[in-house]
């Protein structure tokens, strides 16, 4: 009899069957991509209730939609072939095979970031209180999303025995990803092997709802426009710097082993704080007015 498909051996959570996608007409929906949907819709949501509170057309941001949401999806892929160029470089046609997985957050946030920048400059709209108020649906959705990745057994960490550590079937794993850690402490049980390790899909995920919290508890007390986008940066910036430290699926700078998403979080954390402190100094003097600071 075959084991169950994930368990959380210590906080006593046993997952018997978890398919990674349903089938209609012999045709095969990844459940990947139907939580990766409903995080743009979450987020598109809550983007429109911030908009709505702080006295803005949510029309704006439903416009801005359709194309950050085309652009993101761009962005998350060509970042992931960019960093997965060994890959991809002999058979380039492979590059727009995105159902062969390969989707990369941060690509996906820059994308839409500029695509953002260039929709309020047509618009003739202030770019830091539109991703202020987008910011937290951002983040909602990347809250969503990790649990494609739960679906998809990925994004997981190194071997762990700590209390929320993770059994997967070695067989739901893609081979690469497993280390040679993992496979000295590999566990059967029931006849089925099992790999052990740090479930960071949920240690994002958890991380980015206290992120998200603090963004809406301080959109009424933030002292000048872009000061929630930048809690965003730093917030999930150093997170992310923390939790990708553990992955094993790193894309990685070349041949030198580091990984370009924990570099990238680390200068996005540092740069936020700096900025937030340079922002916060000048408002203090009073010698400039908030007005006269959001025209830096």
């Amino acid at each position: 009899m075959d084991g169950a498909d994930i368990m959380f051996p210590h906080l006593g959570i046993t997952i018997s069957h978890l398919p990674k996608g349903i089938t209609i007409g012999g045709f095969t929906i990844a459940f990947y991509g139907i939580i990766i949907a409903l995080g743009m819709v979450g987020g598109l949501l809550l983007a429109r209730w911030q908009a709505k509170r702080t006295g803005q057309d949510p029309e704006i941001y439903m416009d801005y939609a359709i194309w950050g949401i085309i652009f993101a999806i761009i962005g998350a892929r060509l970042y992931y072939v960019a960093f997965s160029w060994d890959t991809y470089k002999d058979n380039l046609w492979q590059i727009f095979n995105t159902r062969g997985g390969g989707m990369a957050l941060y690509g996906g946030v820059i994308a839409a970031v500029i695509t953002a920048i260039v929709y309020c400059r047509k618009k003739h709209y202030k770019f830091a209180l539109f991703a202020d108020t987008a910011v937290p649906g951002l983040i909602l959705g990347q809250i969503i999303g990790r649990y494609g990745n739960f679906m998809n057994r990925e994004a997981f960490g190194e071997y762990t025995d700590s209390l929320f550590a993770m059994r997967l079937k070695v067989g739901d794993v893609t081979s690469s990803n497993i280390t040679t850690t993992m496979r000295q402490h590999i566990i059967t049980e029931n006849g089925t092997r099992y790999i052990q390790v740090h479930p960071t899909f949920l240690y994002e995920s958890l991380w980015n709802v206290v992120v998200l919290i603090v963004m809406l508890v301080y959109t009424k007390r933030k002292k000048f426009d872009g000061e929630i986008f930048l809690i965003y940066l730093i917030g999930y910036g150093i997170g992310r710097t923390w939790i990708e430290g553990l992955r094993t699926d790193q894309l990685q700078i070349g041949s030198t082993g580091i990984a370009v998403s924990q570099v990238l979080s680390a200068v996005l954390a540092v740069g936020g704080i700096a900025y937030w402190i340079y922002r916060r100094v000048r408002l203090k003097k009073g010698g400039v007015s908030e007005n006269e600071a959001e025209k830096d």
